[in-house]
This record gives structure tokens, sequence and C-alpha cells, in this order.
């Protein structure tokens, strides 16, 4: 009897070990396991942003990377010392749609919405979940690509998320200062972009109050760019523009817009589409009509001025700086400068520094954007002389390709995301890592250490 006795003692004390070694390999979180911190309490923010969630993944930005997205959020659900996830625009996509697509059908934003969520459940449940759990704050900060997503229909989506927009009625942006860090500024980006910021007042007679700007007319074109593919050699070629009058400023900008027009739509978004044919169909954003490209390309009138349907009066900088003021940015901009840097995105990234770093009034000393799609993490001094860093969240959205069948190895393209973390639980002192989603493996791209 005593011997049978001992015999179970073993063999529970086996069971017991054998569970114990594996609650500790699943506890494997790799949140949960960064040597800078001390991995005993909630204290990291983990922030993604430019998720590019379609409605229909015939077309969506995001095919491929939506397995491993859930993946990831699963961990960051799971993990034991993640305190707040953050997701930072562009998280459902109003804008990448096919030029000849109705964008609601014959529903609603509601209902887009709703089919969105169902397009790319999977990813919703984990959302879903990390919210029902009540462990991790979800926040959600509107992009260019779901500006005009109202916060309801947000909430259809992720009912309950925090929603960071700013406070004045511009919900189409916002800034966000984590829980008891003033010091950090986390926002898309798109304000500073003159193809993207909020555009009011631009084309009253067509559709009076809205605010979807000329990056949204390009998004349609470049869905059409590769949902119908064509070749540089057979795409319809852009017409010449020329600038007749280079003493004048607003000729000017509009020949610079012109230019970056052009090179997109001759070696980026080239598309087989007539020009005249009304294909954009809209009926989104107080937009009813249907336009052909050449209604938002610029051309010279008979005047030999150059001239445009919509968008005509937005090149002048008195416009610009109204535009600017309207998107609540601190620091103005050159018309200019800003045009050009809607395709050479160096020009966005720099603004954490114009806009934060280097504003006299702004206590922040760390900044996150998105909307460039290309991860970076870069250092800075502020005016006193006290170190500062920016860094870009990259995307999570496939590499596009015009070839279907093209062997294309997704699983090590894009898919960053930025977790901030206190050091040995140290809230003031910093590390802050850009990472890079690799084979389903967390792959440190950079990390540098603030101390606030």
């Amino acid at each position: 009897m005593k011997k049978i006795n001992f015999l179970l003692l073993v063999a529970l004390a086996f069971t017991l070990a054998s569970c114990n070694s594996d609650d500790k390999e699943l506890s494997n979180n790799p949140f949960d396991s960064i040597s800078e911190s001390s991995n005993n309490e909630r204290d990291k923010i983990v922030v993604i942003s430019d998720l590019h969630l379609g409605n229909d993944l015939a077309y969506s930005e995001n095919v491929k990377h939506l397995e491993r997205l859930e993946q990831f959020l699963n961990e960051v659900r799971s993990s034991s010392t993640v305190k707040e996830l953050i997701l930072g625009g562009d998280i459902l996509d109003e804008w990448y749609i096919p030029t000849r697509t109705d964008t609601y059908g014959s529903g609603s934003q509601a209902d887009f919405v709703r089919k969105s969520v169902a397009a790319n459940q999977g990813v919703f449940n984990v959302l879903n979940g990390i919210i029902k759990d009540g462990k991790i704050k979800l926040t959600y900060i509107p992009g260019n690509h779901d500006m005009g997503i109202s916060a309801e229909n947000i909430n259809i989506a992720m009912p309950g998320v925090n929603q960071a927009r700013d406070t004045d009625g511009k919900s189409a942006v916002g800034t966000y200062n984590p829980d008891g860090y003033e010091q950090i500024a986390i926002e898309h980006g798109h304000r500073y972009d003159f193809f993207s910021a909020i555009t009011p007042n631009a084309n009253e007679s067509e559709a009076p109050g809205a605010i979807l700007p000329p990056g949204y007319f390009f998004a349609r074109i470049a869905a059409n760019s590769f949902t119908d593919p064509t070749t540089i050699e057979a795409a319809t070629k852009v017409p010449d523009v020329t600038l007749n009058n280079e003493s004048d400023p607003e000729q000017k900008s509009k020949s610079i817009y012109y230019t970056l027009w052009k090179k997109v739509m001759t070696k980026v978004i080239y598309v087989k589409d007539n020009f005249n044919e009304p294909i954009i169909k809209t009926n989104i954003g107080n937009y009813t009509k249907t336009y052909a490209i050449n209604d938002i390309l610029p051309k010279n009138a008979t005047d030999g001025s150059i001239q445009m349907n919509l968008y005509n009066g937005l090149f002048t900088q008195a416009n610009w700086d109204a535009r600017q003021k309207y998107n609540n940015v601190k620091s103005m901009t050159a018309i200019n400068e800003a045009i050009v840097g809607s395709l050479e995105t160096e020009f966005i990234d720099k603004q954490a520094n114009v806009q934060y770093i280097q504003n006299s009034q702004s206590k922040v000393r760390l900044v996150v954007f998105g909307h460039t799609h290309l991860p970076k993490i870069q250092s800075y001094t502020n005016s006193n002389g006290e170190p500062c860093i920016y860094v870009n969240s990259g995307t999570w959205e496939d590499q596009k390709t015009r070839d279907k069948n093209a062997a294309i190895d997704q699983d090590v393209i894009n898919m960053n995301f930025v977790v901030i973390a206190p050091i040995k639980s140290n809230k003031q002192n910093l590390q802050v890592a850009l990472y890079k989603y690799n084979r389903g493996e967390h792959l440190l791209v950079d990390s540098k250490k603030l101390d606030l």
C-alpha cells in the first residue's frame, strides 16, 4: 500500500513539473522578456499604425499580413507587461478603393465599417478581446485613410476603444499623450502633408462642407493602377503643362504640384484609363459626382495659366497657412516645401522636430508618427539641450505587386512596431525600440534610451 502511494506521489510530482514547465514555456511572451525592462509590471506601450484594413480583400492593401497581424495582436493581448496598445492611424481604409467602385455601394459608412470588420474578423476579434479583457488600454488615433470615419462608426468596429481626436471639432486629426507621459506625443502625421491634411472649403461648388484632400483621389487612382494593371509603356501619357508665368507664386506652386502628379502618374500609379472618362465614383465625404482623372490634374487654360477643376484655390501661402491653422499645426511651413514633401516624405518626418521638439511651448521629447510607411528612429536635441527622439512606426500593408503570381516573401516585408518601455521600472528612463515582425519573431531594428 505504501509502495503504491509512493508511486502515485512520484507520478503526481512529475505531472506537476511537466505542467509548470509547459506554463513557463507558454508564458515566454516576447513583450515580457525585454532585457532592458524589469518585466514584472504593466508598464510597456506598444504603437502600431498603417494597418490599412480594407473592406474587400480582393483589393485591400493588407491581405498577406493579416495572419501575422492577428498573431502579433494575440501576443500583445497575452502579455503581462503591456500597459497600452496604440493604433496610430490608417487602421481602416476608405481611400484605397478602385476608381469605378462605389465605396459604400447602396449602404452607409456604418455598413462599410461592418463589412471591413467582417473582412478582417480575426484581427478585430483580438482587438475587441483586448478591450473586453480590460487589462490593456486600446487607443485609436485617426489617420488620413480613415479621417472621414466618424467616432460613432469607429466604435462599431471597436466598441469602447479610447479615441484620441483633437477636441475643437477637428476630429480627423489627433495627438495622444499616453497616461502619465505628457513628454510623449503620438499622432499619425498627415496634418503636415499638403496632399493629405484636412482640406476644408476646397471645392464648395462641387461638395459643400467636404474636407477630403487631394490625396484621396491619388489613392483611388493608385488602387486602379494595381487592380487593373498595365505597363509603363502602355500607360496613358500625362499631358504636358507649361509654367508661363514664373513670377506668379501661385502659378509656381501649381507647377510644382503638376510635376509631382506627372512623376507619380508616370512611374508609380500609372494607369491605362482615358483621362477624360468619368471613372472616379465618390458618394463619400459630401462628394456625389463621378470624376475624370483630368478633373484632378493641372492643365493649361486658354490664357496659358495653370488651372484645375478640383482644388484650384489651394495654391497660395495664405491658403496653406489657413489650412494648417485648421489642422491645428503649431509652426507654419512653406507651401512649396509642403507640396514637394508630400512625396519626399523626409519633410513630414522632420515635422516631429519642427512642431514638437524645437517648439519652446512644448514639453514633448518623444514623438511617434506613422503615415510615411518608412520606419525610422532618430535622435534630436531641443532648444534646452535635452536629448529627444523621433520614431516612425512604419506599416503593416503588403508589398504591392501588379503581378499576382510574383514570388514575394511578404513574411519579411513591413510589419513594424514600436515599444516604449521603462528601464528597470524607472518610468523616467525609457527604452524606445523599433521592431520588425520578421517571420513571426520580434526583430529589433534599432533602439535608443531617453532619460526624461
